[in-house]
């Protein structure tokens, strides 16, 4: 199947994927047909009112503040995931007692909700873009380290060996060895946590910010601009999904896949 996947020419793979879409798009449609006769606002929420409010925001620039601001959040969270996440994974990865004993915490932490934490961080952090940051940073960083710390586990220990053979620095085996190493699980920590990340932006910028996707929506609920709040919903999909697929084609290009 993987052999066969791997055979189809990018043109095909482009119109398979083009071909789902428009399967979703039907449904879609057909939904809000169903729904009309018991909800009126159902017309509303059709792919056509939907389509033509996208473009109108579009070419109006109304959503360019909002989605740059959200960019910028997303980009803020990932690096600074990254920053703690990274040498977190090579110290966890390296050590096993320090993996026995960090374990259990960290799962724990990871498998709570980083909405949860939305009141203590506006009670900490105040109102703006900082409990933001905090949110999606912490949601991150758990893919980050579990990653990294997976990629150092699985290094070929020959290489350190020839590097300790060959006097080199502990700065020269991070740099020349353990991180070109581990890069493709970096990247696969990168990708998961950008998912992660763009699924908890919307309800995060619904904290009292004035900018923002996530705030856009409320803004549209509030003026019960309801073509407005589906446009914004497309455009939310179309962006992770242009961000996912930049993430896969760094991992493929590291990789050396095609």
């Amino acid at each position: 199947m993987t052999r066969t996947l791997r055979l189809l020419q990018p043109g095909r793979r482009t119109v398979l994927g083009l071909s789902g879409l428009l399967v979703l798009i039907a449904l879609w449609a057909l939904g809000t047909r169903w729904l009309e006769s018991s909800i009126g606002l159902a017309s509303l929420l059709s792919p056509r009112e939907t389509f033509q409010s996208l473009y109108a925001l579009l070419t109006e620039n109304q959503l360019t503040t909002h989605t740059l601001t959200s960019l910028r959040r997303v980009l803020v969270g990932l690096m600074v995931a990254l920053v703690v996440g990274v040498p977190v994974g090579l110290a966890v990865g390296s050590s096993r007692s320090l993996e026995s004993s960090t374990s259990s915490a960290f799962q724990f932490l990871r498998m709570i909700s980083p909405l949860s934490w939305m009141p203590i961080a506006v009670m900490v952090f105040g109102i703006g873009d900082a409990p933001i940051y905090f949110l999606l940073s912490f949601a991150a960083v758990w893919p980050v380290i579990l990653n990294t710390a997976a990629g150092v586990k699985q290094l070929n220990p020959q290489w350190l060996l020839l590097a300790r053979s060959l006097s080199a620095t502990r700065t020269e085996v991070l740099f020349r060895i353990v991180l070109p190493g581990i890069m493709g699980h970096i990247l696969t920590g990168v990708r998961l946590a950008i998912g992660i990340i763009w699924i908890v932006l919307v309800p995060c910028e619904m904290l009292g910010v004035t900018s923002g996707l996530g705030y856009f929506i409320l803004d549209t609920r509030d003026r019960l601009a309801y073509s407005e709040l589906m446009a914004v919903i497309v455009l939310i999909g179309a962006l992770g999904f242009a961000l996912d697929s930049l993430a896969q084609r760094l991992h493929r290009r590291w990789s050396g896949q095609s």
